[in-house]
């Protein structure tokens, strides 16, 4: 397949009679010899399995090749190279989940009923094989219980070599339990068999809770060997031990693999070949202060192929690489700047509406269930439509173009298309109006695949009539769209960093680095926050040495200027034009500022429990590390230490884990042991959460003696003073039998605890959940960003993260700001609130109730004390319409007849 030639328009799939299996939807559905290749849902190119197609394997058939509209199918195209001249490169090339075929135990790949979670995704998507319909593989039958076996692929030596933890098996095993269960009802029970159960990310903690508790999943710290068939059932037996030391028999319906991540061969053949370093565990090798740079310069990484990683972290490292990337680049930016050709936009004010409806197929998503003709054919007697259209993916780039095409051609004034969700693709296809020289705001996208054929998958006949009542509805309000202007902005290119933490360091840097100039603002006497009491970091580097090297570049820097003793007393403007009023030993002065990066990271929890504060060998993990960086005597003559895990973590009033600290704590044993090997160490413990490759330093703690207990929540170890002896009292999780230990020293690993600062969020107007931490703009896809334009955020004033993760988003908040630093101008959006103030009351409810601060009253002129808005404040949330008493506020594109419109016709459904 050309695949410049290639135009996604699906011809060549839907001619190709060969049909295979698909391997990743649990032997349920069957693809073409000819599959479409997807970037953000848009779907990009079709390629050919050779392995399959008819042609390349018999040298018969060739429809696809005779169907395609463009000739883009050439059976005999050969590689090309290309050369291509950069200054820096990114990989991000991922990683292939583990296959279990190899593990005789499970028998995957002869019991049907054992499939890998990535197949069990698929039963449970609505594009999946059974349309998020939970059956069987054997006999398409409902299961009533399912189990996960977690780790398969991952912190095994023994059945494989990946002795690593994948980092996102326990979340996903969790997750899919819990819409299996959604989608199955209370009949269906679910039970996960684990080992440790590592829920360190932000809302993990309480996700995890909630499924045990509000779900009703069951979680068994249990590790099966063996999978027996039960007859000709399909049934599955499974025997196993439980915690008590029982011996149990269960019959399960399914099972399910939690299977690992790993580096493909190829991968590290490409690593050999670019002379980049790799882990033992055969991921690209990165340092704890330059996370994202490989060991070789100008060569940066993200995503799992640096180690594995959830999407969250992915996305924040993929934003850290550009960062790194940018840093190099940045005496060059600008100067391979092509200018777009702005197309003039046309004026249809006075015109009559002239309709035009493009209606997605969505593949088989929407055109599985929708009669998509008859809802095209129904828009066509639809009031002012001129034009219809039906396309395979509307959001392909061909149909883009096609659609700009169609616009100019038939003099269409409003477009509506039916199709996804607009929450991804409303923007695609407002650009493509931009193109067409059509206002972008004449248009109207509405939803019929999420809110109509995912959900009405079992009744085609009523999501088609839906359909046609979505498409009615959007005819109607398009037809009184009216076009919208954007207010334009220009933008302050310096930048204001909060917080002198290793997060706030690193961002000012990177931010100097790419030439803005820069302000950080540190509330305390001196720079390095919370890293100033850290030891050395789970690889074994420095803190301080190399905290002192970052402090100084930063101090040396003359982008960058350093505000200590500072604090932020208030904060106006809007994104590109903030004024910043800073407090500075009682001095104070306005900092003009484009956009700010909140890095104000937290503190650790004053312990309460475990007598702490009663006798000084009872000590934080703070202070024992500051007893490390000390060289303090008193550890040498330590005869045995005593670890406690998850102090003030993972409870009621604090429902989350640290994230940190289990390595931190292992990291501090090791480092005893170092010092004095024959010491007797204790790791108290909840569940060990060493996830990714720091699992090696557990495996390490564990082979050089430190003995790890376990405990629950309910049993916590209680320690005491006795006779001069400090005395920790656990029940041991084997023998059930409380025991005491003798302890010259007990570490406490405390919470880390956001510090709450309202008024800070208040200035931004940016939230904070209900632990205290910020609430990022979106968990996945803007994980450094505020939903406030212009705001940033990284560190743990996000959530707690070792260092190399700080660091990493603290970049990754850079890459995002730069986004706008590099501009001169900006648009506000065009939907926003707008005063009508004849009808303005001056009550003032607006201005109170506004989360943005975009209401005001005017001060001059005509309408002094009328409400009005600030058009680069407001995001167009509606709340000072629905507010307004005497009706005087009007939301642009959302106005009262364009709702009503929408009502009216909904009724005629009705």
């Amino acid at each position: 397949m050309d695949p410049d030639k290639c135009i996604a328009c699906g011809v060549c799939a839907e001619k190709c009679p060969k049909k295979v299996d698909d391997k990743y939807n649990a032997g349920l559905s069957q693809r073409k010899a000819i599959y479409v290749e997807y970037a953000q849902a848009v779907p990009l190119k079709y390629s050919i399995d050779a392995e399959n197609c008819i042609y390349l394997t018999k040298g018969k058939c060739g429809s696809c090749k005779k169907k395609c509209p463009v000739g883009a199918v050439d059976y005999e195209q050969t590689e090309k190279k290309l050369k291509i001249n950069v200054g820096s490169v990114i990989l991000a090339p991922g990683f292939e989940a583990f296959n279990p075929n190899g593990l005789d135990n499970y028998q995957y790949a002869n019991y049907p009923n054992v499939v890998t979670s990535l197949e069990f995704e698929r039963l449970l998507s609505a594009s999946g094989p059974t349309m998020g319909h939970v059956v069987r593989p054997s006999d398409k039958e409902e299961p009533k219980r399912i189990a996960w076996f977690q780790c398969v692929g991952s912190r095994d030596m023994n059945k494989c070599d990946n002795s690593y933890c994948s980092s996102v098996c326990c979340m996903y095993a969790i997750k899919e339990a819990v819409i299996a269960k959604e989608h199955a009802g209370d009949g269906l029970d679910c039970s996960i068999f684990f080992m440790d159960m590592r829920t360190p990310g932000k809302e993990f903690e309480r996700f995890y809770e909630n499924a045990k508790k509000k779900s009703g999943v069951n979680f068994i710290r249990s590790r099966v060997h063996t999978i027996n068939p039960v007859g000709d059932t399909g049934d599955l037996e499974l025997r196993y031990v439980t915690e008590t030391g029982e011996l149990k028999t269960e019959i399960f319906d399914m099972v399910v693999l939690s299977i690992g991540l790993q580096t493909p061969p190829a991968l590290v053949d490409l690593a050999g070949k670019l002379g980049i370093e790799l882990t033992p565990g055969k991921f690209c090798k990165t340092d704890t202060f330059s996370p994202v740079s490989t060991s070789k310069e100008g060569i940066f990484v993200c995503g799992a192929f640096q180690g594995p990683k959830d999407i969250p972290q992915a996305v924040i490292d993929s934003s850290a690489a550009a960062s790194a990337a940018a840093e190099v680049l940045a005496e060059a930016r600008d100067t391979k700047t092509k200018e777009v050709a702005v197309i003039e936009e046309r004026n249809v004010v006075g015109e009559r509406p002239k309709i035009g409806v493009f209606v997605c197929k969505c593949g088989i998503n929407i055109a599985g269930v929708v009669d998509v003709p008859a809802v095209a054919q129904y828009a066509a007697s639809l009031p002012y439509v001129d034009f219809v259209d039906e396309n395979l993916f509307s959001c392909s780039q061909d149909n883009q173009n096609n659609m700009a095409n169609l616009i100019k051609e038939k003099g269409l004034n409003r477009i509506v298309v039916a199709a996804c969700t607009p929450k991804t693709h409303e923007p695609l296809f407002q650009e493509t109006l931009f193109n067409a020289g059509l206002n972008k705001y004449l248009f109207e996208m509405t939803n019929i695949r999420n809110q109509n054929s995912w959900v009405h998958k079992n009744n085609p006949e009523l999501a088609t009539q839906k359909a046609k009542d979505l498409v009615r509805m959007a005819v109607a309000k398009v037809a009184l769209m009216e076009p919208l202007k954007e207010v334009k902005l220009t933008v302050n290119h310096t930048a204001m960093v909060i917080g002198g933490g290793i997060s706030g360091l690193t961002a000012a840097k990177s931010l100097a680095n790419q030439g803005y100039e820069t302000h950080l603002i540190e509330r305390e006497h001196r720079l390095g926050g919370q890293a100033l009491n850290l030891f050395h970091t789970a690889k074994g580097d420095d803190v301080q040495q190399n905290l002192s090297k970052i402090i100084e570049s930063v101090n040396s820097d003359e982008k960058i200027t350093v505000h200590l003793n500072t604090q932020i007393n208030n904060v106006d403007g809007f994104v590109g034009n903030f004024v910043s009023t800073l407090s500075t030993d009682g001095k104070t002065e306005e900092l003009e500022h484009g956009v700010a990066i909140v890095a104000t990271g937290a503190a650790p929890l004053v312990p309460t429990e475990y007598d702490y504060g009663k006798d000084p060998r009872i000590l934080t993990s703070l202070e024992l590390d500051k007893k490390m960086i000390n060289h303090d005597p008193m550890l040498k003559d330590l005869n045995s230490a005593v670890f406690i895990q998850c102090v003030g973590s993972r409870e009621p009033e604090r429902m989350y884990c640290s994230r940190v600290c289990c390595t931190h704590s292992i990291e501090n044993a090791l480092e005893l042991k170092k010092i004095n090997p024959d010491m007797n160490v204790y790791i108290l413990y909840r569940d060990i959460r060493t996830y990714g490759e720091k699992e090696y330093l557990y495996k390490q703690a564990r082979e050089q003696g430190i003995i790890f207990i376990r405990f629950s929540l309910e049993n916590k170890p209680v320690v005491t003073s006795k006779d001069g002896n400090v005395i920790v009292t656990i029940t041991d999780h084997v023998l059930g039998r409380p025991m005491e230990l003798n302890a010259d020293l007990v570490s406490l690993a405390t919470a880390i605890v956001p510090y709450r600062d309202e008024q800070l969020a208040n200035f931004f107007k940016v939230p904070m959940n209900e632990d205290g931490f910020f609430i990022e703009k979106h968990a996945k896809l803007g994980p450094s960003e505020f939903a406030t334009d212009g705001t940033f955020l990284c560190g743990m004033a996000h959530y707690p993260k070792p260092i190399d993760e700080s660091i990493a988003q603290a970049k990754a908040s850079v890459a995002r700001a730069v986004t706008l630093l590099s501009k001169t101008t900006i648009y506000s959006s065009g939907t926003i609130a707008e005063v009508e103030p004849a009808k303005c009351a001056s009550c003032g409810v607006c201005v109170s109730v506004c989360p943005y601060s975009a209401p005001s009253f005017a001060t001059e002129g005509r309408f002094a004390g009328k409400a009005e808005i600030n058009p680069a404040l407001c995001k167009g949330c509606g709340l000072c319409v629905a507010s307004c008493r005497s009706g005087a506020i009007h939301l642009k594109g959302f106005d009262t007849d364009q709702i009503f419109s929408q009502i009216f016709e909904m009724d005629e459904a009705v």
